[in-house]
């Protein structure tokens, strides 16, 4: 008999690190998901991320701080984070994240502009 469940689940230490120093974790391919793209990023003290924009893909991301601290510059915008902040960038925004002297960890979300669709109250 094949049984299937309508989840997964995977802890983020099971994931490999990835890119320089390791620093994310392909969340969203080892957890097969298909609607949206999610990463977690662990910089260390003083490190700074890729700088890119989104505007070949379109996609619209929200970066949620989970630990340090830091900040994201924006089209030259300096915007101080700390765990449990959230920054949404629009895909043509130049963003680059920068860990402050404890490091930051933090998730990243995407998903094209206009992709989701609102129900209900929420």
């Amino acid at each position: 008999m094949i049984r299937t469940v309508g989840y997964t689940t995977i802890h983020v230490e099971d994931i490999e690190g990835a890119g320089p120093g390791g620093a994310v974790r392909f969340v969203r391919r080892e957890i097969g998901a298909e609607a949206f793209g999610i990463n977690w990023f662990e910089l260390p003290p003083g490190a700074e991320g890729l700088e890119h924009d989104e505007a070949r893909t379109g996609q619209e991301e929200v970066v949620v701080v989970v630990r340090g601290a830091g900040h994201w510059r924006v089209d030259g915008d300096e915007v101080p984070v700390r765990p449990g902040s959230f920054v949404r960038i629009d895909p043509e925004s130049v963003r680059r994240a920068i860990a402050g002297p404890g490091g930051l960890t933090y998730i990243a979300v995407g998903a094209p502009r206009g992709a989701y669709a609102p129900h209900g109250p929420f």
